[in-house]
């Protein structure tokens, strides 16, 4: 038992009050802490224990209310005009699952605008006016699953944006936007990803293998992009690969790339042999296969070409200390990759001394005497390779760099630049007088002018899968080699727009398809040697001058005698004038004397 303590009536009443008034008051605090607060101003609040959801559509509202109860769930703010996301809007919202932003007029987003946001699991920012998405814009969503952001203007997007939920995101919409790049390397590592949109952007580009690690992944669409060959990928190859969602298995990839302005050739066979059942997406190159549905060409239409060099330095000789660039130019289909190299057997990567470029060039910023040798061109695409050497020698002086000739003698100014056009295809010719006058078997150059000439060769009727012929030629002061694609049945061809006075060099080749392994393959049918006549000397050119000068006097004459003619004019009336006035003052005296008389009269 509790002992006693004697207490007076008054200081009982009085404790009792103060008990009453404790009890009442922290009565109310909590019926005050358990209320919601008021919901925002033209609103639509749902409190459905123990979620909280908020509505705010089509209200007007031009940024976040700040009245939002922190406890919310679900935030539905679309169709507004909100322009700004700040970080106090979405402060201490840690139980939010699910935001909703789209067909607002969002254009900027504070860095951290989210980072209280930890339990999120859906973002939804289409159809805004976002440009950018920086490195600070989604730090903290680190459950995030949906992410949409079609409907923008994005054109950059930070390699590191995505970086807090790259094991979580489940569906990334990035469709509609004017994207050219996209941070692929971030993209490989969404392992729990499950579709990505890519469609209607302007990528041009995808790395091969970007998506083998995504093994949950069933549908990713690039449709509508500058797409022009679609690398084949691992991931393809494990998984049945189809082109509509409907009724397609759910351990498969639903891949779409219509729109895409593809290039249809070996590179796209593995695509070709997916078993596809929309026939929508159409070629836009090589000319031959120029819009035909892509499912309707056969697979051994889809053909690619070696590469062939065209145009090397021949020889090169460089002084030590100097700088030296080696060219080498190659085509095919697809574009040959070019590399170097060296003299000792390695490969010639970018350092401080030396710099490949992917047009072929290579550039060694400071000879050596140890740089001396033979640098090998390598030129290589799906197709095959080609090879071509070059000479490069290192002499101890600093008299500059020079060109050289193949007999290692150097050219006279006058003279022109060897040529070194096809040099393949002539090694295929042992009799030199065949290339030069072009006899019968062999390619004529005849009705030569100073601008034009007919190029004859024989016809290949014998030739299985004719495909076309090639005309390939060059001046020998020129470097570019010019290319004229010829119609199979043809066996003539005029060529125009020649420079007068130049040597030429023509080969003819004979396009076809192989038909042990369905690629298009090449043979060399001649070559000649012509000059085009050179441009005689214009005879008009002195009557035009003489012309010139007669049309000068006549006008100088006219200029002349029109002066002397204004100057005659001006005397003839100056000696009128003084013949004239003194007559007129005789008149007026007369008259006054006779006034004068008739006046005295």
């Amino acid at each position: 038992l509790l002992p006693r303590f004697p207490f007076s009536p008054t200081m009982e009443k009085l404790l009792l009050s103060l008990v009453f008034f404790f009890f009442f008051f922290f009565s109310f605090s909590a019926a005050t802490s358990t209320s919601p607060p008021p919901c925002p101003k033209r609103c639509s609040c749902q409190n459905l224990s123990p979620s909280f959801t908020i509505l705010c559509t089509k209200t007007g509202l031009l940024f976040v209310p700040p009245g939002i109860d922190r406890r919310t769930a679900e935030l539905r703010l679309m169709d507004n005009f909100i322009t700004v996301l700040r970080r106090r809007d979405f402060a201490n919202m840690t139980q939010l699952i699910h935001l909703t932003l789209s067909r607002n007029t969002i254009s900027q987003i504070m860095p951290y605008a989210f980072s209280d946001l930890r339990g999120l699991h859906a973002l939804h920012l289409d159809s805004n006016r976002l440009t950018a998405i920086g490195e600070e814009h989604f730090k903290g969503l680190v459950n995030l699953r949906h992410l949409i952001l079609s409907n923008n203007q994005l054109s950059f997007i930070s390699p590191r944006s995505l970086d807090d939920f790259l094991e979580t995101i489940e569906d990334l919409d990035l469709s509609y936007n004017n994207l050219v790049d996209v941070p692929w390397g971030t993209v490989a590592k969404l392992s729990n990803v499950n579709t990505v949109s890519l469609d209607h952007n302007l990528i041009e580009f995808v790395p091969e293998g970007i998506f083998s690690n995504l093994h949950k992944l069933a549908r990713l669409d690039m449709t509508s992009n500058k797409l022009k060959k679609i690398p084949p990928d691992p991931l393809f190859s494990r998984i049945p690969v189809y082109a509509k969602s409907k009724g397609s298995p759910l351990t498969s990839l639903v891949l779409s790339f219509g729109g895409n302005p593809l290039h249809c050739n070996c590179e796209l066979v593995w695509l070709r042999r997916l078993t596809r059942e929309d026939d929508l997406e159409t070629c836009a190159s090589p000319p031959e296969l120029m819009g035909k549905y892509f499912w309707s060409i056969r697979e051994e239409e889809f053909v690619c070409e070696p590469p062939m060099i065209t145009h090397r330095t021949p020889r090169l000789v460089t002084a030590a200390g100097q700088s030296a660039s080696l060219k080498c130019k190659a085509v095919g289909d697809p574009d040959p990759y070019v590399r170097w190299i060296a003299p000792d057997g390695k490969l010639v990567a970018n350092t401080t001394r030396t710099v490949s470029y992917q047009n072929g060039t290579l550039d060694i910023l400071e000879a050596s005497l140890g740089d001396q040798g033979t640098f090998t061109c390598i030129a290589s695409n799906a197709a095959g390779e080609s090879t071509a050497p070059v000479e490069f020698r290192v002499t101890p002086d600093a008299n500059g760099t020079e060109c050289e000739d193949e007999e290692g003698k150097k050219p006279a100014t006058a003279r022109p630049e060897p040529s070194d056009i096809l040099i393949s295809a002539k090694s295929s010719f042992s009799n030199e007088s065949k290339l030069e006058r072009g006899d019968r078997g062999g390619v004529v150059v005849a009705e030569v002018t100073a601008t034009s000439a007919l190029v004859r060769w024989p016809p290949q009727e014998e030739l299985r899968g004719l495909r076309m012929y090639q005309i390939q030629y060059n001046s020998s002061a020129d470097e570019i080699l010019v290319y004229r694609m010829i119609p199979a049945p043809s066996a003539s061809f005029s060529l125009s727009d020649l420079a007068p006075g130049r040597e030429y060099e023509l080969c003819v080749l004979a396009v076809f398809s192989d038909a042990r392994t369905s690629l298009p393959a090449t043979r060399p049918l001649g070559c000649s040697r012509f000059s085009t006549r050179p441009e005689p000397r214009p005879c008009r050119s002195l009557q035009a001058q003489f012309l010139g000068g007669t049309m000068i006097i006549v006008i100088g004459g006219i200029i002349v005698a029109s002066v002397l003619v204004f100057i005659f004019i001006l005397l003839m009336r100056y000696k009128i004038h003084n013949h004239r006035q003194p007559k007129a003052k005789g008149k007026a005296h007369v008259c006054s004397q006779t006034n004068g008389s008739h006046g005295a009269s």
